[in-house]
């Protein structure tokens, strides 16, 4: 069995020496365990008896975890004391309906955010779309709700934009142009342009000069200053940039428009009590967007609905797979 240096778990004190019958024991045992745990991509701490792609919880109840205090996160943003005040009324709706103290992380990258919940420090998150599948195999994390419509719709775009001003008309004109892809792991920001970019003509990378802004944010403000020449973006991002006025729409130009992804998962640990998921579940389905500030950032949004990973990322992990991506930590940073 191989570990990831960077997700190691730190096990208090060690063996000094090992018999040799000791040993083939503890091999023939993790060889048994091997056997009976399929796992898929899922890192190898981690069991999918039940083949739905996600983390199974604990066979050993002694292993479910039962914190007083849950943590919870928001994806990587560029202000995150921002982000803490408009997610304060979901925090005390999802304090009322579990019982406990919840505090709000604020995390500043991927990587961080995933090696988090791999080490038991974060309960409940939400991943952005390309780095979701990253959390499932390697932070056991299970994707269970979205932010959606009344009618079941969710999702945003992929949006290409240009500056006004720039002479970039068409896909074709980005050749040997400066363009600005969010974060190797997103979805929008580059993912899917590396997928999709190519069947119309054009190969981010090879074409065209791919460089890493680190946010959607940074990327849009890049094209407004004409840092970037363009760049690929998530468009619920950017309508709440522009809700905030924070750029004007009037300064940029739409190149493309891709079919809708879902947006981003909101997921809990693998090993928490069965219990609690219930009522964390309760708390996000009984949420009432309206009137909050939570309700006013994300424009369009009446509620969260019930998702699975399987179903809803089967597109996200195709776009990955014609990217041969691999779900590593060495990849997520």
């Amino acid at each position: 069995m191989t570990s990831h240096p960077a997700f190691s778990r730190r096990v208090p004190g060690a063996l000094s020496c090992v018999s040799l019958c000791s040993l083939t024991l503890l091999l023939s045992s993790a060889a048994i365990a091997q056997e009976d745990c399929p796992r898929g991509k899922l890192d190898e701490i981690y069991c999918d008896r039940d083949g739905d792609m996600v983390a199974d919880p604990p066979q050993d109840e002694s292993q479910w975890t039962n914190p007083d205090t849950l943590i919870f996160a928001y994806t990587p943003v560029e202000d995150p004391a921002i982000y803490a005040d408009i997610w304060q009324p979901f925090i005390d709706h999802l304090e009322e309906v579990t019982e406990r103290d919840v505090r709000f992380f604020a995390v500043q990258s991927n990587s961080a955010q995933v090696e988090a919940m791999r080490s038991g420090r974060l309960h409940i998150a939400g991943f952005s779309t390309g780095p979701t599948p990253f959390a499932v195999n390697l932070a056991g994390a299970v994707p269970f709700a979205l932010m959606g419509s009344d009618d079941g719709q969710f999702g945003y775009t992929l949006q290409l934009y240009t500056h006004v001003d720039s002479d970039i008309h068409e896909m074709e004109d980005l050749e040997g142009k400066r363009v600005a892809h969010t974060s190797p792991t997103s979805n929008s920001g580059n993912q899917a342009p590396r997928a999709l970019f190519p069947e119309m003509g054009i190969v981010p990378g090879e074409d065209y000069e791919v460089v890493y802004s680190g946010s959607h944010d940074q990327s849009m403000l890049g094209v407004v200053a004409r840092d970037y020449d363009a760049a690929p973006v998530a468009s619920e991002v950017v309508e709440r940039m522009a809700d905030r006025d924070l750029y004007d729409p009037d300064d940029v130009r739409l190149l493309y428009e891709s079919d809708r992804f879902p947006t981003t998962s909101y997921t809990y640990a693998h090993d928490l009590h069965p219990d609690l998921v219930d009522k964390i579940e309760e708390a996000f389905f009984s949420f009432e967007f309206a009137g909050t500030e939570l309700g006013e950032e994300f424009d369009g949004v009446e509620k969260f609905i019930p998702i699975n990973y399987q179903e809803h990322w089967k597109v996200i992990r195709t776009i990955q797979e014609a990217n041969g991506v691999e779900y590593t930590p060495d990849n997520l940073e």
